[in-house]
């Protein structure tokens, strides 16, 4: 029983969606997770008293293909919200709305002239129609070249050093380029902006999935890291997990590179691992508070003064309803940082503490009282770093062994990883393996 047609490493949307795929074709199918629940950055955990919620905060874009495609296969198209949302950013100690065109020309912390520059950059950025064409500046030398100096410091500087720390002035134009078109084509007749989000949250879609597969014959087993492999010329014969090992016609392995390098490593070329190990990748660090009072009524607020130590609230009870959450308000406090940063070895409760000085600063009427429960998620490689010439270096699916492929989010490029695009790289990666 410990041989199928496929073994997947990886429970993510990318690893369930090409077992899924392949179970519903008739191959025997077997999913290989580490953790205890599925869906990788979209998994989810229970507070206490059984209220779930993702780790990581989570929605789709109204123009997202794949997420709404496999709902619909999955026959729970009618559990999808969509819904305007209201955005913000925080700047030099004061809340700016940015939901509609009316708000950007009341941000009077840059000038008439620079606003409007800024509220002309979705059009010059849907003019570029070749990405590899701007692919070796980045974001800062091509963002100060369409909207200026004091546009960039103001609005998108603050937000890329919070979001790739150190590799600030590494990572390309194509990654801002991409965001910049994505967003641009979100709004609603009223210029606003429209997100989806899947009730119960992605983990519920995650669990349906595991559910799908299950039913056409496959497995899913939880807590079973893959920890090594055998191989014999061009093959894998069987990866090894606490419980044993696991073979398999075929091999698909979803995580990050740094894991598949570890694994691979004492059975191929060193020049092969070490193309994997060029990409690097950031952490994240999530604090989840669950709270008894609403902190403003925006779902998105960029946080752009320095030396904050999250990037952005995201009170996600201004999406989804408090109600579904037994009437607590959710926000999430987002950090994405190296590893060896400091404030990554904190403990949680010294991250908790450290976090809240800074929110109070936000909203000054925020109490220690209004904080019900919380958790902190992190998770060591959430964004690959997308340097100049990215696509040049970047790995591709291929491995030494002719039966065995790599699908991770590190490779979606040009597009910014997401549960999005993971549902469509499983996809593609299921059918090279049928």
């Amino acid at each position: 029983m410990n041989e199928y047609d496929v073994v997947v490493v990886g429970g993510g949307f990318t690893g369930l969606t090409a077992a899924w795929a392949l179970a519903r074709e008739g191959k025997r199918v077997c999913v290989l997770e580490a953790d205890t629940t599925p869906g990788g950055l979209g998994g989810t955990f229970q507070f206490p008293d059984g209220v779930t919620l993702e780790k990581f905060y989570h929605h789709w874009f109204n123009n997202d293909l794949y997420v709404p495609e496999l709902v619909k296969e999955l026959g729970m198209e009618g559990d999808v919200i969509l819904l305007p949302t209201r955005t913000g950013m925080y700047f030099n100690g004061r809340m700016w709305k940015l939901s509609t065109p009316l708000d950007l020309l009341r941000f009077k912390a840059l000038s008439l002239v620079d606003r409007i520059r800024l509220g002309l950059l979705v059009f010059q950025v849907r003019r570029i129609k070749d990405w590899k064409s701007i692919e070796h500046l980045s974001i800062r030398e091509w963002l100060e070249g369409l909207c200026g100096k004091k546009v960039y410091k103001v609005v998108w500087e603050p937000l890329i050093t919070s979001k790739f720390s150190v590799f600030a002035e590494a990572v390309n134009a194509v990654w801002m380029w991409k965001k910049l078109v994505l967003r641009g084509s979100t709004r609603n007749d009223k210029g606003g902006e429209e997100l989806a989000y899947f009730k119960g949250g992605f983990g519920r879609l995650a669990e349906a999935l595991v559910a799908s597969i299950r039913a056409n014959g496959g497995e899913v087993r939880y807590s079973a890291p893959v920890t090594g492999m055998r191989t014999e010329g061009r093959q894998v014969t069987a990866l090894s997990t606490p419980a044993g090992e696991v073979r398999g016609k075929r091999y698909l392995f979803t995580p990050a590179f740094p894991i598949i390098a570890d694994l691979f490593e004492p059975h191929v070329a060193p020049e092969w691992t070490a193309k994997l190990r060029r990409v690097r990748y950031l952490g994240n660090m999530c604090l989840v508070l669950r709270l008894n009072q609403s902190l403003s009524e925006t779902y998105w607020l960029n946080v752009n003064d320095p030396g904050f130590p999250f990037v952005g609230v995201i009170e996600h009870t201004n999406f989804d309803k408090p109600e579904n959450y037994k009437g607590s308000h959710i926000a999430y406090l987002s950090r994405y940082l190296a590893v060896e940063d400091p404030v990554w070895a904190k403990t949680d409760a010294e991250y908790f503490e450290f976090a809240l000085g800074y929110l109070k600063q936000m909203f000054p009427k925020f109490d220690r009282s209004w904080v019900v429960d919380y958790a902190v998620w992190r998770s060591e490689y959430a964004q690959p770093v997308t340097e100049r010439n990215y696509s040049q270096y970047v790995p591709g699916q291929e491995t030494p062994f002719d039966n065995a492929l790599i699908a991770t989010m590190a490779q979606i490029y040009p597009e910014d990883r997401g549960t999005n695009y993971a549902i469509r790289e499983g996809r593609k990666a299921a059918k090279l393996l049928a």
